[in-house]
């Protein structure tokens, strides 16, 4: 949307630069707005204003968090600003989008210390150098208690129940706290202290975006536009990325480990992963679909892709070794003096069994151990901490170099 109400024309670089925003999202709103305001900042040289806000609600960001992170860098790539905002105010009232109870609030030291690793692991997708980093809590803090009621006067409790969570929850008799009406309204302010351009977030966000939009109109500002991009699902191919589903790959992880998870997704999975998080571009992964289809092998792509993530976060180098550890390991690679162990009492939990094996002084860093991806059977990656394991023999090896061959009786 021009301020002098002008249609301007798409030239080719503008038309190539909306393809790449559309690419892998789930919904642009609105994209004839959103042309124009490229078409805007073509012609004046004014980068637009790109906001991305995430609220430090855990210390470490998984592949799931990167989908909207990558999104970010490719708008930092065509010349835009990129806005990372960190929600220390938000965080105090907790977001309930996708909730269906009340979100615990955390307490400020909580928000400081996730706050402090949030940026430094974002900084592995987005150009640290290029990056204006933001804090809520810079405007959101000075409004006082008057400025909150002057805010709230600008939203109806009709508009907010129109929300699916609260319209649910409140059909089910399940409590809504008056203060997470707030979090949308201080999402939406943060669009106005910004004067935000386009907001960035996932399917789950697209309420909280719209009350962006509404209050930069009702401040006089020229609305923001909207791109919320899927949630990526976990190694799991069903639930979305989650820490606590323990379906994730975590951005920190070794790079072995990093490895092995992305080859334990599914063939079609695996496309998911690369519209989402790939930085191939579109007629090289139609490329790559091609030749499978022509009867090439598909693991040969999902080599490629874990080689592309893990060389993301580590190096080129880290990628090459973690390729030729899982080839080792797809090969039954084991040392030659492996101890064998004979146990009893199928089924026994993994994390007893591997205790009992002396892989892990205690079944709670045997857990620790799965939740790192460093446990495996017979070469496997194990995720589940909750496996029962069955009678039989089997290789068992914890991190790179602890291993057992395990004979466990009924």
């Amino acid at each position: 949307m021009n301020t002098d109400n002008k249609i301007l024309p798409l030239s080719d670089s503008v038309q190539e630069a909306l393809a790449i925003t559309k690419r892998g999202v789930d919904e642009l709103i609105i994209e004839s707005e959103f042309a124009q305001k490229l078409a805007r900042s073509e012609k004046t040289g004014v980068p637009l204003r790109i906001k991305l806000g995430l609220d430090p609600t855990a210390p470490d960001l998984h592949l799931g968090h990167t989908v909207v992170l990558n999104k970010m860098r490719q708008l930092q790539n065509l010349g835009h600003q990129v806005i990372f905002l960190i929600g220390d105010f938000t965080s105090m009232i907790g977001d309930p989008s996708g909730r269906n109870v009340t979100r615990p609030p955390l307490t400020r030291e909580q928000i400081e210390l996730n706050a402090q690793t949030y940026f430094k692991q974002a900084s592995l997708v987005l150009d640290a150098a290029k990056t204006e980093i933001r804090y809520n809590s810079e405007w959101c803090d000075p409004l006082g208690a008057r400025g909150m009621i002057q805010l709230s006067s600008r939203y109806t409790v009709a508009r907010m129940m129109e929300r699916d969570d609260f319209s649910k929850r409140f059909k089910n008799g399940t409590p809504i706290s008056v203060h997470e009406f707030l979090y949308p309204l201080m999402q939406g302010y943060d669009s106005v202290a910004l004067k935000a351009d386009l907001e960035l977030g996932g399917t789950d966000q697209k309420f909280n975006l719209l009350v962006g939009r509404e209050l930069q109109k009702d401040y006089g500002q020229e609305q923001q536009c909207i791109l919320t991009m899927p949630l990526l699902e976990g190694l799991d191919g069903v639930e979305k990325m989650s820490k606590s589903k323990n379906n994730y790959i975590g951005i920190t992880e070794p790079a072995n480990t990093m490895f092995a998870k992305v080859m334990s997704i599914s063939d079609v999975m695996m496309w998911r992963y690369y519209e989402l998080l790939s930085w191939q571009s579109v007629e090289h992964i139609a490329g790559l679909k091609q030749a499978i289809a022509g009867g090439a092998n598909p693991r040969d792509a999902k080599v490629a892709l874990a080689q592309e993530i893990v060389e993301r976060f580590h190096s080129r180098q880290a990628a090459e070794d973690a390729l030729a550890d899982f080839v080792n390991r797809s090969k039954g690679g084991i040392p030659d003096d492996v101890p064998e162990v004979a146990l009893s009492g199928a089924p026994v939990g993994i994390g007893q069994l591997l205790k009992q094996a002396n892989l892990c002084a205690s079944t709670s860093e045997a857990l620790r151990m799965i939740d790192q991806g460093g446990v495996r059977i017979d070469g496997t990656v194990i995720s589940d901490k909750g496996l029962k394991v069955e009678a039989g023999t089997f290789v068992m090896q914890v991190g790179k170099r602890k291993f057992a061959k395990v004979t466990l009786s009924a």
